[in-house]
């Protein structure tokens, strides 16, 4: 006291009162509710020694212990694969944590077995032989009440142990009449406060499901850590979608009870703030909605405020959104639309110059035609002059004839052939640039190569090859062009096409993937045959030099005596004693040698 009474000297009044309010204001902030204590043990049994294991055990007690953990309980032990002695000490430990607790919850997940109507856990190393041995190597159910019993608000205890319990089967019974079953058995807690749910009704069992986790614990982490709901409501949900999920076949039952007050495992924190400070707490998050401006933002911001003023402002803002990508999506549809156009119209006007140029390239190669014509039809007309000059009288001297015929020469080349070839040599002038049947040959080549349709060069050639490409567009275009040379008509029908229109063809050993070809590659043990597909490669059998050929199907039922006539003179044979010819008139017959049963031998035959 005389040291207190110092140190309340030694501080001045103004520090006084304020410890003394931040003491008030420490107590005013403390809500029942968070001074609870909340502790749970989580068992998860699946490494059996004695039994195949089980899948799901490790796995939902991790899911539970996790659930605890973000629940914020003051204390959560996490256990796996115990031995009995192993699981008595967690127990025992766990049940000098309940002292001070107000909520204690115990999860087993595992294997279980009933015996003469109570209830027991069995451990990783248990091998209960018979039934007698359920007594020393298992846990009671009640060992577990035991432990939750000095909580003082909530006992629960969770037991997903009703499966499929593969001892029972090879169990040996010292009494007949003594029951023995997979499930668990009814419970009846005799301490107020207090709940027992198994994962199905008792008599029946429990299954693990087609995922990482049973369908009772799935449920269980679903529903228990939600704020203010009362334990007995959320055990009724994870009876609803236990039963959904396995079609009724499953039903988790809840023994024991409660009092009238509404008991959870997270209570709700309630908030003494002003409406006004509420309504500043929506306004900020909807300020930060705001600086993100994004859907997913605006869509996080309805998800914790779903009504009032913010959140009809916030729905606007979405509105908005939809607006402006409507917008966007409409500009660039209407983009499209423009490149679309603008391309079939350059198409018309190349169409269009295409054409022309074709017109054109036809009436020179006809004016050329004419000119070659002309020039061949003027040596006749001067021969034809020069003969009816020779039947004319001669002239005077040779001075009057080389003039005449001078004459006569000039007077033809003045004149044009005929008239037709006069007005096709005036329609060269002035002159057009037209595309050559090489250019015509190149691009049509080049059009044919990009829709598939032709493997050659491109080369300016008219070819065999050539021809085989247009014949292949016209079989699969539905056309029917000429396939002896390249017209502009086919250049034309060729570029309409966007994409390919032959299709992909390899050569033996590859196959078409994608726009290519791709060499077959057989796995190791098999190879490439006639149909190019793997198969599995025949090994050939060894054939032992000392061992006799077979003989063929048709000469097994042929006798001895056919041999001679097989034959045929002069022959050389060979045997122990040596090669010789065949004696006149002998033939061969064959046996086993003498003293060697796997080898045979051929031998003299004579009359």
């Amino acid at each position: 006291m005389p040291i207190l009474q110092s140190i309340v000297r030694g501080l001045s009044v103004r520090t006084v009162r304020l410890l003394i309010l931040l003491i008030c204001l420490g107590c005013l902030g403390r809500h029942p509710a968070l001074a609870e204590t909340r502790v749970a043990l989580v068992v998860g049994n699946s490494a059996y020694q004695k039994v195949p294991s089980l899948t799901n055990p490790t796995s939902d007690a991790t899911a539970l212990a996790a659930m605890f953990k973000a629940a914020r309980f003051d204390l959560v032990e996490l256990k796996f694969d115990l031995a009995a002695t192993e699981l008595r000490r967690a127990l025992r430990e766990f049940a000098s944590r309940t002292r001070d607790a107000d909520i204690a919850v115990v999860y087993y997940a595992g294997h279980g077995i009933e015996l003469d109507g109570n209830n027991f856990l069995v451990p990783v190393d248990a091998a209960l032989q018979t039934d007698g041995d359920v007594l020393d190597e298992t846990v009671s159910v009640e060992r577990v009440l035991f432990a939750v019993e000095p909580a003082k608000r909530l006992r629960l205890v969770i037991l997903d142990a009703c499966r499929d319990n593969p001892f029972v089967n090879r169990m040996k019974r010292t009494v007949a009449s003594r029951g023995i079953w997979r499930g668990l058995a009814k419970v009846e807690p005799t301490s107020p406060n207090t709940l027992i749910a198994f994962a199905a009704k008792a008599g029946s069992t429990a299954s693990d499901g087609d995922f990482q986790n049973s369908p009772f614990a799935t449920a269980l982490v679903e529903y228990l850590p939600r704020p203010g709901l009362d334990i007995r409501r959320a055990l009724g949900y994870v009876r609803d979608d236990v039963l959904k999920n396995t079609g009724n076949k499953q039903e988790p039952y809840v023994y024991g009870s409660l009092g009238g007050d509404d008991v959870s495992l997270v209570p709700v924190i309630a908030s003494k703030a002003a409406p006004q400070d509420i309504q500043s707490a929506v306004r900020r998050d909807y300020e930060l909605a705001l600086q993100l401006g994004t859907r997913d933002g605006w869509e996080a911001f309805l998800s914790q405020h779903a009504d009032g003023f913010y959140a009809n402002l916030a729905k606007g803002q979405l509105n908005k959104i939809a607006a402006e990508d409507a917008r966007v999506a409409a500009a660039e549809q209407a983009r499209l639309a423009e490149q679309e156009r603008a391309r079939l119209a350059e198409q018309g006007a190349r169409q269009d110059e295409l054409t022309k140029a074709v017109a054109a390239a036809k009436a020179a190669e006809e004016a050329r035609f004419a000119v070659e014509e002309g020039k061949r039809i003027a040596p006749e007309k001067i021969a034809a002059v020069e003969a009816a000059r020779s039947e004319q009288e001669k002239p005077k001297d040779e001075k009057e004839k080389a003039a005449a015929t001078l004459e006569q020469v000039g007077a033809l080349a003045e004149k044009p052939a005929d008239a037709k070839v006069e007005h096709q040599l005036a329609a060269l002038s002035p002159p057009v640039q037209q595309p050559t049947p090489l250019e015509l040959t190149v691009s049509l080549q080049e059009e044919l190569r990009r829709v598939g349709c032709n493997t050659a060069s491109v080369d300016g050639t008219w070819s065999a090859a050539s021809e085989r490409a247009l014949q292949l567009f016209n079989v699969h275009a539905g056309t029917r062009f000429d396939t002896k040379g390249a017209s502009a008509d086919a250049l034309n029908a060729v570029r309409r096409k966007t994409g390919r229109i032959c299709p992909l063809a390899c050569d033996f050993g590859y196959r078409a993937e994608g726009s290519g070809c791709r060499k077959i590659v057989c796995r190791a043990g098999y190879e490439l045959n006639d149909l190019g597909s793997c198969e599995k490669v025949r090994t050939k059998r060894a054939v032992n030099p000392g061992q006799p050929k077979p003989r063929p199907e048709s000469a097994k039922g042929a006798k001895m005596d056919d041999t001679p006539s097989r034959q045929a003179a002069g022959k050389i044979f060979c045997d122990s004693q040596g090669c010789r010819p065949l004696g006149k008139g002998c033939r061969l017959e064959s046996g086993w040698a003498a003293g060697d049963k796997n080898r045979s031998s051929q031998y003299q035959v004579c009359p």
